[in-house]
């Protein structure tokens, strides 16, 4: 397939780019940029004029609930919705039902989702068997069949011991951690700690219990000197704190949820389950110093954070209900939306989901380091078509994704995705 995009505003965050140009591809690579060379002939036109053309986005958190929990999604419901939010490449948590802790599961999971011609993506192993927090899993084994890093997910190691083993065996190695900072016994609330969830009658979880958290960490990166990336930040105190580590030289990336960039505690209104999420929503405070430490770059990322849950796990009173929401297909127009409300260019919002996740994943991509999250003459043609112009309205039933859930639904949101292009192949055109 040879594929012509015509007369697009070119941007990517990654060279610096942004000017109207042509995008031509063949054999799944970025063959030119600019002006298309005289012999190129294109089996194919896509005319991008008044629309952007960009990288195709880098998610960092997306759960694709295969295999074990098929209930809440299939992998071809979730890899059509990522490619219909524009996302080409995904990290994907261990936390699957068996958990990948295993080889062999791994590269299940991979095969799968490249016969699907969709996006790509990226696995995290478990860091511990079972996600137990007791024994280290065999990282050497899980890197080779594809695993890019190691998490917990959202189980903490109940060790402080453990930890520091495993962050000294990943530093030997060169491996990343991910850990999304929540103390174990501090975090088991629903809610944000503070006077709604006193009023609604609701368990709460206290900022403490990331900060605790990030604590421990810090202390442990200061000893081990591993390579951490944080998970889903959550608060006010959290953001300063990476800061401070990041100013001290420390080798930590943090992302940030969609959710936690748009959504307070009183989003919840009256026990919308929808609303129920992990991390838990707080208070305005936090995600002003979400946004802020987003487009400072204290953030490294935003993510969808994807977790589709069945429709029967949500109807249930809101401290039983299964904390998560769907995201992917939201990820550019919340972005967007972002970007707009802080005054930023649109180059700055899309490299917060493209060049800014690929340089978190860094040499795990191997050969795909030069192609992922940007746009270069021979990389791997990962693009996508983006309009920053009119509005949506979010509806459940439109939603690719098994998981209808999110508490976007009924939002009008900016911007549309209109094709997403994976190694050179048309994977996505809007209607």
């Amino acid at each position: 397939m040879k594929l012509l995009i015509q007369n697009g505003r070119v941007i990517d965050p990654a060279s610096g780019l942004d000017q109207t140009a042509d995008v031509a591809i063949a054999a799944g690579r970025i063959v030119a940029m600019g002006q298309a060379p005289a012999d190129f002939s294109p089996n194919r036109v896509i005319n991008a004029q008044g629309c952007i053309v960009a990288p195709g986005l880098v998610d960092l958190a997306a759960r694709l609930r295969e295999p074990g929990q098929e209930h809440a999604g299939m992998l071809e419901s979730e890899m059509a919705a990522a490619v219909a939010g524009g996302v080409t490449s995904l990290v994907c948590p261990p936390d699957t039902e068996p958990v990948l802790d295993e080889p062999g599961l791994v590269e299940m999971l991979r095969y799968r989702a490249e016969k699907l011609h969709q996006a790509r993506v990226l696995p995290l192993g478990a860091l511990t068997l079972g996600l137990k927090g007791e024994v280290l899993t065999e990282m050497g084994q899980l890197t080779a069949a594809g695993c890019v890093g190691f998490s917990q997910a959202e189980v903490p190691i109940p060790s402080t011991q453990v930890l520091q083993r495993a962050l000294q065996y990943a530093s030997t190695f060169g491996y990343t951690v991910w850990l999304r900072p929540q103390e174990l016994h501090l975090g088991k609330g629903v809610a944000a700690s503070g006077a709604l969830a006193t009023r609604m009658g609701l368990s709460g979880v206290p900022v403490a219990a990331e900060t605790i958290a990030l604590h421990t960490i810090f202390e442990l990166v200061r000893s081990t000197q591993a390579r951490v990336h944080l998970c889903r930040i959550s608060s006010a105190q959290g953001v300063a704190l990476v800061r401070q580590a990041k100013a001290e030289g420390l080798p930590v990336t943090a992302d940030v949820s969609i959710n936690s960039l748009h959504l307070t505690d009183t989003d919840m209104g009256y026990f919308d389950s929808r609303a129920r999420l992990t991390p838990v929503l707080r208070q305005q405070r936090d995600r002003d110093a979400l946004r802020a430490g987003l487009a400072d770059g204290t953030l490294d990322a935003l993510v969808s954070d994807h977790t589709p849950v069945d429709a029967d796990a949500k109807d249930l009173p809101f401290a039983e209900a299964e904390p998560g929401a769907t995201g992917l297909e939201l990820l550019w127009s919340l972005a967007l939306k972002w970007g707009q409300e802080a005054g930023l260019p649109v180059s700055r919002v899309i490299s917060s989901i493209t060049a800014d996740p690929a340089r978190v994943l860094g040499a795990t991509l191997g050969t795909l380091q030069s192609s992922v999250g940007q746009l270069a003459v021979g990389g791997v043609a990962d693009v996508c078509v983006l309009s920053d112009a009119g509005h949506w309205l979010v509806r459940d039933a439109a939603l690719r994704s098994q998981g209808k859930s999110t508490p976007f639904s009924g939002y009008e949101l900016p911007g549309r995705v209109l094709a997403t292009v994976v190694g050179g192949h048309v994977a996505f055109e809007a209607p």
